[in-house]
């Protein structure tokens, strides 16, 4: 049986019902999306298997989330270091990183030497909204992710994958697939491209909204904001 997805216009849609009907502030949906994706981490990469994680950010909200991870999880007791080289003007990610560095949170701009150093990697730096060419510095980040060996999880697409269509035909990406995909709030159709340990993230959807956008989302269980899933969606 075929996984249910949500499109990249009903994405929108719905991350736009969250705020009206659903009564969520950005900030709030950010910080559970972190949260979704620092669990998920913990999970497929508990702290003994190493403690360095290396978050490669980008400029827009998939970014922020990579941002909120980083702090849950230096509370965990990982040490990471975070890739963000288009920092945000806007107050709401000058706030998260503030946090980080409040934190002694390390920000780099060599992503090579960083990669180099690390156990784990988070790519944050395209979400769902992600179309066209991937753009400087970017290219050259995703190119590392494609080759290197150091496992890599994805927030809620692989970047540089088109929503609908997965990974680019050529260029950068092309020959991407990351160890582990969190598909935020629901999973989109890129996931029939993906080969790797699939997590569900993002405990907000009311009763009304998922039934307004046809979802079909796994239980939770206990605290859990992660639940990891097979290539038909069932819970694992």
């Amino acid at each position: 049986m075929a996984m249910k997805t949500l499109s990249a216009k009903n994405a929108a849609a719905l991350d736009k019902d969250l705020m009206s009907i659903g009564a969520f502030s950005l900030d709030q949906l950010m910080e559970l999306a972190g949260l979704s994706v620092s669990q998920a981490v913990y999970r497929v990469h508990p702290p003994s298997r190493g403690r360095r994680i290396l978050v490669a950010c980008g400029p827009g909200n998939n970014g922020g989330d990579g941002l909120v991870a980083a702090r849950h999880l230096w509370h965990y007791g990982y040490k990471p270091t975070i890739y963000y080289p288009k920092q945000s003007k806007n107050d709401l990610y000058q706030r998260l990183a503030t946090q980080l560095k409040n934190l002694n949170i390390s920000f780099t701009d060599d992503f090579p030497t960083a990669l180099k150093e690390t156990d784990h990697i988070i790519d944050a730096i395209f979400g769902f909204s992600f179309s066209g060419e991937v753009r400087e510095p970017f290219p050259a980040v995703i190119r590392a992710l494609e080759e290197t060996r150091i496992p890599v999880t994805s927030v809620d697409a692989p970047s540089s994958w088109n929503i609908e269509e997965g990974p680019p035909k050529e260029g950068p990406g092309a020959n991407f697939n990351p160890e582990v995909l969190v598909s935020l709030t629901a999973p989109k159709p890129l996931v029939k491209y993906f080969k790797g340990r699939h997590f569900i993230g993002g405990r907000f959807v009311s009763p009304d909204i998922k039934e307004k956008y046809d979802l079909s989302l796994p239980e939770y269980e206990g605290i859990d904001q992660v639940v990891e899933v097979g290539n038909n969606g069932q819970k694992l």
